[in-house]
Formats: C-alpha cells, sequence, structure tokens
C-alpha cells in the first residue's frame, strides 16, 4: 500500500493504533501461524512402496523368485530391470510434477500491512495473528478473516473464495475474507480469525488426503490378480503332465516356471509407464501439468467434465456489450480490455445520429471512473491489456476508446475533476464534479445501479421515459448482465456536499455489461459432446448470469443474448428456459436448492449457480455415485474440495489459487478449458495402446502355452526349451511391447463415448480376440514345425522362429494407423527383434545357450510364414467381437459406435 494511501486514511484511535509487538508475539505463540496446514511431503520410500505395491509389479518380483530358483540369472536380470525402471520413471513424474506446481505456487498474501502500537509496518502474512488491524489498500489481498472498522469506496474481489464474478462493495461492520482481493478504495479491519480457522482454512479442511485407485489401477490390479491365479495354475498343470509322460522332474519344473513367466506380460508395467509418461509429455507441450502420472489415463475415462464459470468458460474480463439511450440502442464489439471494435446499429457501423448519445453517455461513464488501462510492455509478445481498478470502469474504458473518445487522461485534462462522492453500498452509485470549460459551470457526471439512478429525485425526466429505462434494465439484468444507468447535468456553482448534485440530472442511457465467453468455450462444449463427456456449469455466480453464460456456450438451450427491446420475448427468469422439454437439465439450479433437498436428481441439472464448496462437493458425488468419472475444472479456493473429490481435478496454473493447484491432478498453465479436451484424447490414446499391447502380449503368451500344451499330443515330446520360450518373450515384450506405448492415437478417437468405468480392461471384445490370434499363431506354428518334421529339418528350431515371426507379424497388424510415420520406432523395434531372432539361431554363442540349430533356406521359409498369417489374423480381428450395448463405448480402435452415441446421449 502507498504511503500517499495510508496518509488518507482517517487516524485510528485506542483499539485500531493495533497491538504491541510484544502482544503480537504472544499471540502468534498461540494461535500458530496464520497458514493453511501444509501437506507433508511425501517421503521417498513411501512413493517407492506405492509403485512397488502395484499387483502387476508383486506378480513381476514372483517372476524374479521363480527364475532365481532354477538360476536363470540373465532373465531375473531383465525382469528386475523393468521392475526398477517402472518404479523409477513413476517416481520422477511425481516428484518432477510437485516441483512444478512449487514453481507455479506464490502464497496468497506474501506480506500484509498492519498497525502496530499505533504505527505502519508491513509484516509477512503468516505472521498476522487475531486482533491485528490491517491497513488495507489498492491491490492488497486480506491476509486474514477481518472486521472491517473503517472503509472508503472499498471494493473487493471476492471470485476466487465464491466464484462471484463481479467485485463487491464493502462498508463498515462488514466481514472479510482471507484470500480476497481490494479491487478499489481503502480499508481498517481488524483481523478476527487466522490460519486453519479462517475462510481459506475451512475450504482446506474438506480436502481429504486420501486418494482412491484410478479407473486403470483398478483395472490393472483384477488383471493382476487373473494373471497371478493364471500362472500358479500353469506351473502345476504342466509340471504334472510332465511327470504323467515321464519326463524328468528337474526338466518339467524349469519349463513350468518358463511357461508361468511367459504368461505374465512383464514388459506391461514398462509400457504403460511409459506410455504416461510420454502422455505427460505430450500434454506439458500443450499446456497441462500431469500432477500424478496415472491421471493420464484417467483423463480418457472421463465421462462429466463440470466446469467453473469465471475465467474458464469466460475471459474473466469485463467487456460492454450493449449500451442502450433514450436515442437507440447500440452493440459493441471486441474482446477483453483491448480499445479494438465496432459500435454495431441494426447489425452496421453506427452513424452520427447513432453514435453522438453513445458518446455522451460514455463521456460521463469515462470522467466518473478511477480505473485506468495498461497496454501490454511488448505488443509482439501476445500479451494483452490489463485492467488498473474496477473491471467494470476499465471495461467502461475501453468501450469509450471503440467509440472514438479521447483516452481518459486527456478527458480528464480537458474537464478536471473537483469533488467527489465515491460509490458506497447505501447509495450504490458515484458521482464527481468537473470543470465545464465555463466558467462557472460544473459538469456533474453520475453512474450507478440502475434502481439509483432511474429515480425521480435524482433525474429531471418524465414518468414514461423512467419505466421505459427500466424496463429496459430489467430485460438486460434477466439476461445475465450487470447493468449501470449514467446521468449528467450542469450546475452554475460547485455543491457542498457533492451529493446535493445528485437531482434534475439527464439520464443519457444505460450500459449492459458483462464476463463474456471465451472465444473456444462453446467449440470446446461441442466437441466434449462429441466425444461422450457430459458438460456441467458449477458457479458461485448470480443465476441469471449463469443462465446466460450456459446458453452462449451451447450448454442449455437458448443463445444467452437479450431479443431487442420490441420483442415479445423478454426472457425468463432464473435461468428458465420456458422450453418444457428439456427438463431439469434446461434450467438453474441454485446451491439454497440443492441444499434443501429441492432437486431430487444432481445429475439430471447442467447449470448450477450460487453454489458453496460443500454443495460443489455434494453435487460431484451425485455424478460419482451414478457410475461416472467426472473432472472438475476450477482456479478458487472455493474449487479445491470438490477438485480433490473429483476423479480428475484439474486447475488453472496461470491465475488459480495454491488451493486449487494442490489439490488438481492436472494443471492447465495456459488457463484453457479447449487443453482439457486435448488431454481427453491424450489419455483415451494411452489406454487404447495399452490395451492393444495387452492383446498382443498376452496373446503371444496363450501361444506359447497352447504350443507346449497341445505339441506333445502331436508327436513333438518337448516343443520348445525354456531359455527359448524366455528368449521370445524377450523380444516381443521387450523391444516392441515398449515401443507400443507410443502409438498414435486411432481415427475417431474423441468421436466415440468414453468406456464404462466397470468395463474389465480386456472387455469389450479383448479377450475373445486374443485367445483367437493366440489359436491362430499356435496353428500356424505348430504346421510349420510338423511340416520341417516331416523334411527331416530342425523342427524345434522352426517352431522357435515361426512362433518370434507370427507375433511379430502380429504387432504390426494391431496398429490403428497402419502407414503412419508418427511412431518409428515400432517398425524399427520389430526389425531389432527380427535379427536379435536371426542371432538366435546363427550366433554360436546363443545357439549355444538357447540349443537352437542353424537353418537353410527352406527352414527359414517355413517359419518366415508364420509373419503374414499373424499380420493377417491380427487386422482380420481388430473389428471382431465388437459389443453391440453399452460396452461398446470400450472399443479403442473403431471410429464411433451408434449404440455408445446412444448411451452417450442419454446420460447428456
Amino acid at each position: 500500500m502507498s504511503a500517499a494511501a495510508e496518509r488518507a486514511l482517517p487516524s485510528a484511535r485506542g483499539p485500531m493504533d493495533g497491538l504491541t509487538e510484544a502482544e503480537a508475539a504472544r499471540r502468534l505463540a498461540d494461535t500458530g501461524r496464520n497458514e493453511v496446514a501444509a501437506r507433508r511431503p511425501v517421503p521417498l520410500r513411501t512413493r517407492i512402496l506405492a509403485q512397488l505395491r502395484d499387483p502387476l509389479i508383486l506378480v513381476l518380483l514372483g517372476a524374479v523368485v521363480l527364475t532365481l530358483a532354477i538360476r536363470d540369472h540373465p532373465d531375473a536380470i531383465v525382469i528386475a530391470l523393468v521392475v526398477v525402471v517402472n518404479t523409477t520413471v513413476g517416481v520422477v513424474q511425481e516428484i518432477r510434477a510437485d516441483n512444478a506446481v512449487a514453481a507455479l505456487s506464490a502464497l496468497s498474501a506474501p506480506h500484509a500491512h498492519v498497525r502496530r502500537g499505533g504505527a505502519g509496518r508491513s509484516v509477512p502474512a503468516a505472521e498476522v495473528v487475531p486482533g491485528d488491524v490491517l491497513v488495507l489498500g489498492e491491490g492488497d489481498i486480506v491476509a486474514a478473516d477481518a472486521a472491517l472498522a473503517e472503509a472508503s469506496a472499498l471494493l473487493l474481489d471476492e471470485s476466487m473464495l465464491t466464484g462471484e464474478s463481479v467485485p463487491v462493495d464493502k462498508a463498515a461492520g462488514a466481514a472479510l475474507s482471507a484470500g480476497t482481493v481490494v479491487v478499489r478504495g481503502r480499508g481498517v479491519a481488524s483481523v478476527t480469525v487466522t490460519g486453519a480457522a479462517s475462510a481459506l482454512g475451512r475450504i482446506a479442511a474438506l480436502l481429504d488426503d486420501r486418494r482412491e485407485p484410478t479407473p486403470l489401477q483398478r483395472r490393472l490390479a483384477s488383471l493382476g490378480r487373473v494373471l497371478a491365479a493364471v500362472t500358479l495354475a500353469l506351473c502345476v498343470l504342466v509340471f504334472a503332465l510332465g511327470l504323467v509322460r515321464g519326463l524328468p522332474p528337474g526338466t518339467m519344473a524349469v519349463t513350468a516356471i518358463s511357461l508361468a513367466v511367459a504368461a505374465v506380460p512383464e514388459s506391461l508395467p514398462a509400457v504403460v509407464t511409459l506410455a504416461l509418461a510420454l502422455g505427460a509429455r505430450r500434454m506439458v507441450a500443450r499446456h497441462a501439468l500431469v500432477r500424478r502420472l496415472p491421471a493420464v489415463e484417467t483423463l480418457g475415462s472421463v465421462s462429466v467434465l463440470a466446469t467453473d464459470k469465471t475465467g474458464t468458460l469466460t475471459e474473466g474480463r469485463m467487456v460492454v456489450e450493449r449500451i442502450w439511450t433514450p436515442a437507440g440502442a447500440v452493440e459493441l464489439t471486441g474482446t477483453g480490455y483491448e480499445p479494438e471494435g465496432e459500435v454495431l446499429a441494426g447489425g452496421r457501423p453506427a452513424d452520427a445520429p447513432a453514435l453522438d448519445p453513445v458518446r455522451e453517455l460514455l463521456t460521463v461513464t469515462s470522467l466518473c471512473n478511477d480505473a485506468a488501462l495498461r497496454p501490454p510492455d511488448d505488443p509482439k509478445s501476445g500479451a494483452r491489456w490489463t485492467a488498473l481498478g474496477d473491471p467494470m470502469e476499465a471495461a467502461l474504458l475501453t468501450a469509450a476508446a471503440k467509440a472514438g473518445l479521447p483516452e481518459r487522461p486527456e478527458l480528464a485534462a480537458d474537464r478536471p475533476r473537483i469533488a467527489e462522492a465515491p460509490f458506497d453500498s447505501l447509495r450504490k452509485r458515484m458521482t464527481t464534479l468537473h470543470t465545464d470549460g465555463r466558467p462557472g459551470r460544473v459538469l456533474v457526471c453520475l453512474k450507478g445501479a440502475p434502481e439509483a439512478v432511474l429515480d425521480p429525485a435524482v433525474l429531471d425526466e418524465p414518468p414514461d421515459a423512467l419505466e421505459d429505462a427500466r424496463q429496459e434494465a430489467a430485460r438486460l439484468a434477466g439476461h445475465g448482465y450487470r447493468v449501470l444507468a449514467a446521468a449528467s447535468g450542469v450546475r452554475d456553482d460547485v455543491p457542498d456536499p457533492v451529493t446535493a448534485a445528485e437531482s434534475r440530472l439527464t439520464l443519457r442511457g444505460l450500459v449492459a455489461l458483462h464476463d463474456p465467453p471465451r472465444a473456444t468455450a462453446a467449440t470446446t462444449l461441442a466437441d466434449c459432446r462429441a466425444a461422450g463427456i457430459t458438460p456441467v456449469l458449477i458457479t458461485g455466480d448470480h443465476p441469471a448470469t449463469a443462465r446466460a453464460i450456459a446458453a452462449r456456450v451451447g450448454l442449455v438451450p437458448g443463445t444467452g443474448v437479450p431479443a431487442p427491446a420490441d420483442s415479445e420475448d423478454g426472457g425468463t427468469e432464473d435461468g428458465e428456459t420456458g422450453d418444457g422439454g428439456t427438463g431439469d437439465g434446461g434450467r438453474v439450479v441454485t446451491g439454497a436448492d440443492v441444499a434443501e433437498g429441492r432437486v431430487a436428481d444432481l445429475t439430471a441439472v447442467r447449470v448450477f449457480a450460487r453454489t458453496d464448496p460443500q454443495q460443489k462437493l455434494e453435487i460431484v458425488e451425485a455424478w460419482r455415485t451414478r457410475g461416472a468419472v467426472t473432472a472438475m475444472t476450477g482456479d478458487g479456493v472455493n474449487d479445491g474440495p470438490a477438485l480433490h473429490r473429483a476423479d480428475i481435478g484439474v486447475a488453472m496454473g496461470a491465475r488459480g489459487t495454491e488451493v486449487a493447484r494442490q489439490a488438481a491432478d492436472l494443471v492447465l498453465t495456459d488457463d484453457e478449458l479447449s487443453t482439457v479436451v486435448t488431454a481427453v484424447e491424450e489419455g483415451r490414446r494411452v489406454y487404447d495402446n495399452i490395451r492393444r499391447f495387452l492383446v498382443y502380449g498376452m496373446a503371444g503368451g496363450a501361444a506359447e502355452i497352447l504350443v507346449m500344451l497341445s505339441g506333445p499330443f502331436l508327436g513333438l515330446p518337448l516343443p520348445l526349451r525354456a531359455g527359448q520360450i524366455l528368449w521370445i518373450n524377450l523380444l516381443t515384450h521387450g523391444l516392441t511391447g515398449v515401443a507400443m506405448g507410443a502409438e498414435a492415437a486411432a481415427p475417431g478417437t474423441m468421436r466415440r463415448p468414453p468406456r464404462p468405468p466397470s468395463q474389465h480392461i480386456l472387455g469389450g471384445g479383448a479377450w475373445q480376440r486374443l485367445l483367437l490370434l493366440g489359436i491362430l499363431v499356435t496353428a500356424a506354428s505348430l504346421g510349420a514345425a510338423l511340416a520341417a518334421r516331416g523334411l527331416g529339418l530342425a523342427w524345434q528350431s522352426v517352431l522357435f522362429t515361426a512362433l518370434l515371426a507370427a507375433q511379430l507379424g502380429v504387432v504390426l497388424g494391431l496398429r490403428a494407423r497402419l502407414l503412419t510415420r508418427q511412431n518409428p520406432f515400432l517398425p524399427l523395434a520389430v526389425l531389432a527383434s527380427a535379427l536379435l531372432g536371426a542371432a538366435a539361431l546363427y550366433v554360436p554363442f546363443l545357439r549355444s545357450v538357447l540349443e537352437t540349430e542353424a537353418l537353410g533356406a527352406a527352414g527359414l521359409g517355413l517359419a518366415a510364414l508364420g509373419a503374414p498369417v499373424g499380420f493377417l489374423a491380427a487386422r482380420l480381428l481388430r473389428t471382431a467381437f465388437r459389443p453391440s450395448g453399452p460396452e461398446a463405448a470400450g472399443a479403442p480402435e473403431e471410429s464411433g459406435d451408434p449404440a455408445g452415441r446412444d448411451r452417450a446421449s442419454a446420460l447428456r
């Protein structure tokens, strides 16, 4: 706060002199620091143990023990390395995300101006104690909850706490909340509570530190349990069958364990982690910071997007959109505080007769104004103009510039202000007096709420003119606008007091302001609907404002734009659509309705207004109870609990509060809601790649098992040796499997509904496809081996090579985009695996270890036939076993399923 502002405040006496330093220190020791309880940092060992508790990792650790038991040290090292890499990547990503959020974070009020012992001083906000006297000036952040003792035109921005987009006027005796910002005026307040007992602290207390498993974690846990059971059953079955056939127990023990390892796609954790890490990296490049790695995939499951209004759907900047004068009405184009746009009358640029009364009105509102506009420091940087002072007053200056008026300093120099009566909550208007350029003449400029200006005691206008203005003001307010009325007059001398000039004035007109939707908001919500995601607006703002914005972005029926004054459609109250066919989804429900239980089904409503943090929690929980996967966006302190409770919390990085960022899983560094849609697409891509790898990896494992079980019945006593099985697994699950995690998104990824949360990771026909693929790969491999035996060739080496070739063919056949260049690593990985497979036949050391034999042209030709068989089988089976009901939503490779879209439409 400036020294000038400090001197301008009335001097305090008695209690308003503040605490003594000794008393402040004593209270600080008693009550603690003025901080919301910070979360304890997560120890490294806790992060590591959390990664190792994953069921699939536990299966892999069991595989390490088994391979060590049979002294297969190379495979034990490979599997252990997979575990180490997976754990390291997961832990590093979490730490990097936490550090990035910490870099974004700033204390809500790093310093506070207080009076202690009658003298003003600046202290760290954390050292403010109950009983301290806060001295507030423009731009200050209120450091703690306080009672306002003195106020001079004090205006506070409470949007971060309540969601209210319009600053709130505060008079002496009002309660101030920690974290709110002084937009205009001055004040002195006595601190009542600090820390956890403050408004910030009470909301932070609603945050629950417990994290529920993500959909992917639940699905992989289920798969891990199944694989563990299958692994144990295979060990027992193969070992028993070998003993029945009279094979040595040692040989069968090695074979059984090898098959058990083959049944487990040991590179799955690495594929999952790599896919998530690559997804997180892509999201950072597209302005989305992932705080928890599993959240990448959860985004792909989102079926409900609950968004706040101010700064998310809207620009967070007030704009004059319509002006009404007794001579007619005009519209103004342009966004933000940039002085760029047009004044339109009837859809065309306004001519002089239409523009003159508008300029008279805007001259009044520019003179009766304490705001300023600041251009960007570097116009080429893309930065935007910003407001200094009341956002509504700044919007009036922008409108004046669009109408061609001189800048405010030039207007003020031409007509200097000589006195003022600041805006306050009782009068609801502001009056300024200016020299008129003529000796002895005083210009009176007044603006304020319509009910305070459109008064016969203030205006010298006929009753019918006043009634017309009142009806127009009511009509604009009913469409969500913030309406101001302006008037002016001339006096022969300076009235004393200034308020004595508030009579016999001439009405200049009405100004309709609002916080307009972002240019991308409507398209973003349309994209959500196309992807089967239900958008829901939850705001603390006025119902009419919420209804207007919802209509403009297509969330509810209507345009949100008022009809002409002579139209029979005057709008509806409190967001009612007037369309009986829309049901609850087309009306606005208030927080009071939710609190009093007047809403039978919260999931049937699409717009909520005047909600508090607890009600936001109830709305999110209602959707989750219904089985939806919810994403909640927000930037304010009041959004924190709901961000934490949602499956995916999305916070704004640039304008968001620390509470919101810490509660969120995803932080948008560009504050653009469209980035969420991009993140959802990335999440779906990641999940599709994981499913694709499972089909590939488990089909290969099934083929290996079937070869070992059926081979002896076809005259192949020991089809494959343990080392050969593990070598195939290493090449197929290792290089190629990990490369699958970087595959591009399938066509139509964002034109299908989200998969049902209850769907198994191998649901949607995946397990049928992998079994059939396994059978076809088995048939091709055994066919090649039997043909080789008939020709007197090394049939076991042919079987080994054919099984590897068929699985490499499958991985290429499963690609969503067959000839794409977006992931060159997969073809290279397939080539490298093929070369390593050949090395097992022709490199003496590997041939000795794996007990293979070099093949001639005939043997290689037979084995190579496995590759086209695997490729064609995978291509033909990609769309097989697609479900026709709600499960269709989980089908990853298709471009959209009619049944799934019908289900999503019913949900919306």
